[in-house]
């Protein structure tokens, strides 16, 4: 009868000191998950990015940049080595669930008596013999802090939620490394197809010269136009060496993303042909906080300050500690663990702050003051995550809207300049008006290697803000995808649990 009672008391007490832990506040709101998201979405678009999704601008070389920088990118070893700096401190706030044994043993020889001594040049002796002997002593000592309020439960609650924020930073800093060793790369192809088309419109420049000088020599046009001409090659020649030192030194970012010295560094694309577009689609924006490694950050994080809130309210109660020594000496070794050379205590302790002048007020109100922040923090990364969503999903389909139009443009303008080339030959126009066809021509090639450079880079954005393949274990969530208001703060009845609670023991 007495066993069952004790079982069914100790059933009691597991379910009351659980009650001390109290829920993770809700911080989104209604209305803040919205039913769908309105961006336009290509037809057959796959949902959800795959692990791997840069593989399918079907590029190797992009592919192999992003492996090397997966290895050996710095951010990301700072990221890896803040995760180790977690786990450690996870490991620290666990050892105090445990008891501390120390053991202890020391060895002494000692004489007293006999010998001499002397002073003023006068020496004295004892009549005593000298008497020396050895002691041996060990001792085994232990304390240990039962956590009846759940204080070290609670800290280390804490320590595994900023664990999982620094393992989900570092999954941040991998998907941002990637999104830039994209963006650069496609930064410098885009580059090189500008300093070519500007290479090949200075040589298309250079011919008209040479009719100009043709037709200047037979009398049949002017020095105007001869000048203007060369005014003509000189500005685009003028245009090759920032665009060469901004290939340059995109180049370098790259090399540094992938921590190598840029001396030496070089990719063999020169171009974005043959680089494909895939289209890419979110799913329900629901889903979206279990695929955001920001988003699961700052769930990690609120947790954390909420355990930090928790940890600072069981603080208020009396700290008991338990001690148990036990040790044996002897004038020999062989009889140290000897009945009679033994002895052993135990004890124990209770700490109450009875005034502290509002320290221990204080420390719950920065807790509880930071848990607020932190509930708006991830409200806000939320709200922010949906908008980038958004944002990518439309320039993917404005920007490539625009690249098609100005396919179309540069064809046309083609065309145009090659009628216009013949018609001044043959002396139907005059330079100004082919001059006008060679510009257009030109600034619409421009126009549309940066509207490809966008198209491209919004792509690598659309996947970056869908997660880039990355999804939250359901053990880790501590936020529901419901909306409801954030419950309010814990009442001061609470208290009276954890009091119960120690009844138990």
């Amino acid at each position: 009868m007495i066993l069952r009672l004790r079982t069914a008391l100790a059933a009691v007490c597991v379910i009351v000191v659980a009650g001390c832990q109290t829920p993770v506040p809700q911080a989104l709101l209604p209305g803040d998950l919205p039913k769908s998201f309105t961006g336009p979405v290509a037809p057959g678009a796959g949902v959800w990015p795959k692990a791997d999704w840069w593989k399918s601008f079907n590029s190797t070389e992009m592919s192999g940049l992003i492996a090397t920088a997966q290895t050996n990118n710095l951010d990301l070893a700072v990221a890896m080595a803040s995760v180790l700096q977690a786990e450690a401190q996870r490991n620290v706030a666990r050892s105090a669930l445990f008891p501390d044994l120390n053991a202890q043993a020391s060895a002494q020889r000692t004489s007293t008596g006999g010998g001499s001594f002397g002073f003023a040049g006068q020496s004295l002796s004892s009549s005593s013999k000298s008497i020396v002997g050895n002691t041996f002593s060990v001792g085994l000592n232990a304390s240990y802090m039962p956590d009846i309020w759940g204080l070290a439960q609670d800290n280390l609650r804490a320590a595994q939620e900023a664990l999982k924020s620094a393992s989900f930073a570092q999954e941040v800093v991998a998907l941002t490394v990637t999104a830039e060793v994209a963006n650069t790369y496609l930064d410098v192809l885009a580059l090189r197809q500008q300093v070519a088309i500007t290479e090949k419109n200075i040589e298309d420049a250079k011919r008209i010269l040479t009719i100009t000088q043709a037709k200047v020599t037979n009398g049949v046009s002017s020095n105007l136009d001869l000048a203007q001409q060369k005014a003509i090659i000189d500005g685009q020649e003028a245009q090759l060496p920032p665009l060469r030192e901004q290939e340059r030194e995109a180049v370098y970012a790259l090399a540094i993303l992938l921590a190598q010295p840029p001396e030496g560094f070089d990719v063999s694309a020169q171009n974005m042909d043959g680089l494909a577009s895939p289209a890419i689609a979110p799913g329900i924006p629901s889903a979206l906080l279990e695929r955001r490694p920001d988003v699961a950050e700052a769930e990690a994080n609120l947790a954390s300050a909420h355990a930090n809130v928790d940890a600072a309210r069981a603080a208020f109660f009396p700290q008991i500690s338990l001690t148990g020594s036990g040790d044996t000496s002897a004038f020999k070794i062989g009889q140290l663990f000897q009945a009679s050379t033994m002895g052993w205590s135990i004890g124990a302790s209770a700490l109450q702050t009875i005034f502290d002048a509002g320290k221990l007020k204080a420390e719950s109100d920065v807790a509880r003051a930071e848990q607020q922040g932190l509930v708006s923090t991830y409200r806000k990364t939320v709200l922010t995550a949906f908008s980038n969503v958004e944002t990518s999903v439309g320039q993917v389909s404005n920007f490539g809207q625009e690249q098609e139009a100005l396919e179309r443009e540069v064809k046309d303008s083609a065309e145009a300049f090659r009628l216009s080339e013949l018609q001044y030959r043959e002396g139907i126009i005059e330079l100004l008006n082919l001059l006008q066809a060679q510009q257009t021509l030109f600034t619409a090639e421009n126009q549309l290697i940066l509207a490809k450079l966008a198209r491209l880079q919004a792509d690598v954005n659309l996947y970056m803000a869908l997660g880039g393949g990355w999804s939250e274990k359901p053990d880790d969530k501590t936020q529901t995808e419901t909306s409801p208001n954030p419950p309010p703060p814990p009442k001061p009845e609470e208290h009276q649990w954890c009091v119960l609670s120690a009844l138990c023991f």
